[in-house]
């Protein structure tokens, strides 16, 4: 059945005319809100992706600072174990806790510290203290390790320097780590291990036989071909 609308046909074209316009002017409308939207939305995401470029360039300057910093008082800590060889042990000592004053963690500062304390003051006391800290931040680190070694045997502790001496040896193949057993051994007159231990470290490092040459703790073994042999 159809439905017939009042009024005359002029009328009725009207009103259809009428709606047709408000149909377009709502799809219009739509249309632009709809890009609006679109619009806002997009630059929403540029914002939100310029904002996250931003941080991470910010995080990567943070860290590239922070890298460079950590490097200065690496070299800082190394200059002061230069001091410590050069028997500058207040100087040493001095650079050593100003590293530690602006790093508290570096484990570098804390090994130079100890060993200068121990031959500063020739007792294992607080410089030992510092060279436990330093393989507490870093239980793989070897210098530390030899330096205990050192201190013990400095001290005359020679069991326990060459138990440190070892344990560098597990991580390193250090020379001084081997030359150190040896010089104990010939202390002691040992001629087999102070061979074994004075061979390994020629084999790293040739140039200690011009050590060994000057080096009192051997003159108990030095008389035996077999050391002497060594040095040629």
């Amino acid at each position: 059945m159809r439905i017939k609308l009042p009024g005359s046909r002029k009328v009725k074209s009207t009103v259809l005319a009428v709606c047709a316009v408000v149909a377009i002017v709502i799809i219009i409308t739509a249309g632009i809100n709809n890009k609006k939207e679109k619009q806002i939305m997009q630059a929403k995401i540029e914002q939100q992706q310029k904002q996250e470029k931003e941080d991470q360039e910010k995080i990567k300057i943070e860290i590239e600072e922070k890298k460079k910093k950590q490097q200065q008082l690496d070299q800082k800590a190394g200059q002061a174990d230069a001091l410590f060889y050069a028997r500058k042990y207040d100087d040493a000592i001095k650079l050593a806790e100003e590293v530690i004053k602006e790093d508290p963690d570096n484990y570098i500062a804390y090994n130079v510290l100890g060993i200068t304390k121990i031959f500063k003051s020739r007792t294992l006391d607080e410089g030992m203290k510092d060279l436990d800290r330093s393989l507490q931040l870093k239980s793989d680190y070897g210098y530390a390790m030899f330096n205990k070694g050192l201190a013990y045997e400095l001290l005359g502790y020679y069991d326990e320097a060459i138990e440190w001496y070892n344990k560098n040896l597990k991580v390193e193949k250090y020379v001084w780590s081997y030359y150190g057993i040896a010089s104990i051994y010939g202390r002691r007159g040992d001629i087999e291990n102070t061979v074994k231990y004075f061979k390994k470290a020629i084999e790293v490092d040739p140039k200690v036989k011009e050590t060994a040459k000057d080096e009192h703790d051997f003159d108990p073994v030095r008389g035996d071909e077999r050391f002497s042999r060594l040095l040629k």
